[in-house]
């Protein structure tokens, strides 16, 4: 892909020499939590991607694949406050989002804020609880901030949920419905460690030899990276490649995929797009690199799209994932 004219190189070459110097800290994270999580690459890019993005996650994965290991580390190394809500049938939206208490000293009432307000919120097994406790988790995600009785509160900066559900177990779980899940800016599905990596931690266990992570940067150089990544170039020929990709999960017949049709019961919504867009551009950043070029939208692409792609009951008796289906469109979509 060829940057056009001569300013834009010039500016795209300042860029990368700012990005360059403000994601040095990138390394120190990756090298952290290395450290205490062995494999699990593609977890660790996922969580930086969602915290330079501003975008939350979900989280799709067996027990003890360190789901929640990743993001307490994550939340050491730089310095930020870590809460965590455990998902129950029996969970109120007050446990999670604080509620009043009556203080008979004071004879008045007194907020008490929730485990909600902390920099990472970790949701362990968030269909495991009622839609109206989802939905008070995801009305903080989406606005950033929560009502508690007549007072409204901002949420810290930066702000990220990860919320992790296991896909085996479904006997008292509840669905998370299509508008929620669209909130979530990736849906990650971690697998099992390999060989190597698997005989790896059990050495690291028997040895003991995890080491506590200790902060490596504060919250503000989070917020900072962000105003950058937001500087990140865009050409317009990769702004009609994002389109091209989501439009063929909403109309493959025009694609020239019209053998997915039937697999397809809706395509991604506008939210799609945006979020690919800014996924794209922290990958980008990631790769001390100042402008977005395909490949980072392919990197990207499966985690954005495979829960906004509703799948039929065709695509189930064929066992047709939504996986395949974004597999086949970046193989048919043009490439700039």
């Amino acid at each position: 892909m060829q940057i056009d004219n001569m300013q834009t190189s010039i500016d795209i070459r300042q860029l990368n020499e700012q990005i360059e110097a403000e994601s040095r800290f990138i390394t120190d994270l990756t090298e952290g939590m290395n450290r205490t999580i062995v494999g699990q690459k593609h977890l660790v890019n996922s969580l930086l991607i969602g915290l330079l993005s501003d975008g939350h996650i979900l989280l799709e994965g067996v027990p003890g694949l360190a789901k929640t290991l990743a993001i307490k580390t994550l939340a050491s190394l730089i310095d930020a406050k870590f809460g965590r809500l455990q998902f129950t049938p029996d969970l109120l939206p007050a446990d999670v989002i604080g509620t009043m208490i009556y203080s008979q000293k004071d004879e008045s009432f007194k907020v008490k804020k929730g485990p909600v307000f902390a920099n990472f919120v970790l949701a362990d097994e968030i269909n495991r609880a009622p839609a109206k406790v989802q939905s008070a988790l995801l009305e903080a995600m989406q606005e950033h901030q929560v009502t508690i009785g007549d007072n409204t509160f901002a949420l810290p900066e930066p702000f990220l949920v990860l919320a992790t559900q296991n896909p085996i177990e479904q006997e008292g779980t509840y669905e998370l419905p299509e508008a929620q899940v669209d909130r979530f800016m990736l849906k990650v599905i971690i697998d099992y460690p390999t060989l190597e990596e698997e005989k790896k931690i059990v050495r690291a266990h028997l040895n003991d030899s995890f080491t506590n992570p200790r902060p490596v940067i504060d919250t503000q150089r989070i917020v900072n990276a962000r105003q950058t990544v937001k500087q990140v170039y865009i050409d317009e020929r990769i702004e009609q490649y994002i389109a091209d990709i989501v439009f063929a999960t909403r109309y493959p017949q025009q694609y020239k995929l019209g053998d997915l049709e039937h697999y397809i019961s809706f395509g991604g919504s506008p939210r799609a797009s945006i979020n690919l867009a800014l996924a794209s551009r922290a990958c980008a950043f990631i790769k001390r690199r100042g402008y977005v070029v395909p490949e980072d939208v392919r990197d990207i692409a499966a985690d954005v799209l495979r829960h906004r792609i509703g799948l039929s009951y065709e695509a189930e008796a064929a066992n047709v994932k939504a996986d395949d289906i974004v597999k086949e469109i970046l193989n048919k979509v043009e490439v700039p």
